[in-house]
């Protein structure tokens, strides 16, 4: 399910898919024990990918704004569903979202 995250027919919408990004999150340390992005570690893990540096910052700072929106979510699957569907739409807009070999990049490590 994963690798059709950002296919145009994916909805980004069950609360699910919320909790299983908090799992897959954790598994390398991307949040903190309020499941919150951990900044640091969010940027080395988008820098360990190809065109990461470039990108790294710009992830953080787009994911840091969908979070602030959805901050009064108390429930931590529907903030984090929230927040992948605003960063889903926003990186598509910068034009930053990630092209297939980053997808199964990732998809290998996991």
């Amino acid at each position: 399910e994963f690798k059709h995250f950002w296919s145009e027919e994916f909805e980004v919408v069950h609360r699910e898919l919320g909790c299983a990004l908090i799992c897959m999150s954790n598994k390398f340390s991307l949040l903190q024990e309020d499941t919150r992005i951990h900044h640091i570690n969010m940027h080395d893990y988008v820098k360990s990918f190809p065109n990461g540096e470039a990108l790294s910052a710009k992830m953080v700072e787009l994911l840091h704004n969908c979070e602030k929106q959805y901050d009064s979510i108390t429930d931590d699957c529907d903030r984090t569903v929230k927040v992948a569907a605003c960063f889903k739409v926003d990186a598509k807009k910068e034009g930053i979202a990630p092209e297939i070999t980053m997808i199964e990049a990732v998809m290998e490590r996991y």
